[in-house]
């Protein structure tokens, strides 16, 4: 199996950089991760799934070591987020892929999901993302993402993540010191802040594009769907997956079109509470069933 390799390509004249796991040749698995995060926080579940896939994990456009954007109020949108993404995919010349997305990562493979990479998506796992996204979870996002405060330490700054990331449930203490170096940048006067820049376009934006793409992605019923959240996070949409607006559940886990709802799991992809294993898959091994089921 080939190891972990950081890479770039330039699409719609941006430079993405990315992180590919595995063999090439084998099926293609894309991670694409939250709106104020980075490719690395796939590392532990693409490492699981690299010795059977491909795993390509990219960072988004302003994001980690992906190239800021000259025209923000244009291009910080699920619009272009998504044609970067198709962008991506072709100039890879990936023609199937699996996809995982947390929250905007999950929000962004449910847009090209039934657009432009309809039919080439065989299986979409939604993490922290539903058809509607609640007020809470958009004020909790709205209280950290795209105004990071300074700290003079990276360790002031780890201590901040561990407390606005706490939805994201128990991880290790090497989790979060790999989490806050892999998105802390130093600015011209070296406080260590987090890295995405300043300016996003709207959340209530965001959710309007997210509900038409919602639709859109329904229609195309030829990828398996399934969807998770953490014990603790604010809902993206009410439960039982029943109330949902657009994905709605099949009869049977495995139908093409279903969509399940997971509780219990982390923003890591590892269970939230100790004891869930009986009920949930007790690693990121666990994960691995979710992307090849269907």
């Amino acid at each position: 199996m080939s190891p972990m390799t950081s890479q770039y390509v330039t699409v719609l004249d941006r430079e993405i950089h990315y992180v590919e796991w595995g063999d090439r040749g084998r099926d293609v698995v894309v991670m694409w991760h939250g709106l104020a995060r980075t490719c690395r926080d796939f590392d532990d579940l693409a490492e699981q799934l690299a010795p059977r896939y491909r795993v390509l994990c990219p960072d988004t456009i302003g994001r980690g070591l992906s190239q800021w954007s000259p025209a923000p109020d244009k291009e910080y949108c699920y619009p272009f987020y998504a044609a970067l993404a198709t962008a991506f995919v072709d100039a890879l010349k990936i023609d199937r892929l699996r996809w995982i997305g947390t929250s905007m990562g999950g929000a962004i493979g449910t847009k090209v999901a039934g657009g432009a990479l309809k039919g080439r998506i065989t299986h979409l796992v939604l993490n922290d993302i539903g058809p509607r996204i609640a007020d809470a979870a958009v004020n909790r996002i709205r209280s950290y993402a795209g105004k990071p405060p300074r700290f003079a330490t990276v360790t002031e700054l780890e201590a901040y993540f561990r407390t606005i990331y706490k939805p994201y449930g128990y991880l290790t203490d090497a989790q979060w010191r790999r989490l806050t170096e892999t998105s802390t940048r130093r600015t011209e006067h070296g406080d260590a802040v987090q890295s995405p820049p300043r300016r996003f376009r709207s959340m209530g934006g965001l959710r309007s594009d997210h509900r038409k793409n919602v639709v859109l992605a329904r229609r195309e019923q030829r990828f398996a769907v399934a969807r998770s959240r953490g014990r603790d996070d604010p809902p993206r949409s009410p439960l039982p997956a029943r109330s949902h607006s657009g994905l709605r559940p099949r009869a049977g886990p495995q139908r093409a079109g279903a969509l399940q709802d997971h509780r219990g799991f982390s923003g890591g992809l590892t269970p939230r509470v100790p004891g869930t294993a009986r009920r949930y898959p007790a690693s990121v091994a666990g994960w691995s069933a979710r992307i090849e089921s269907g």
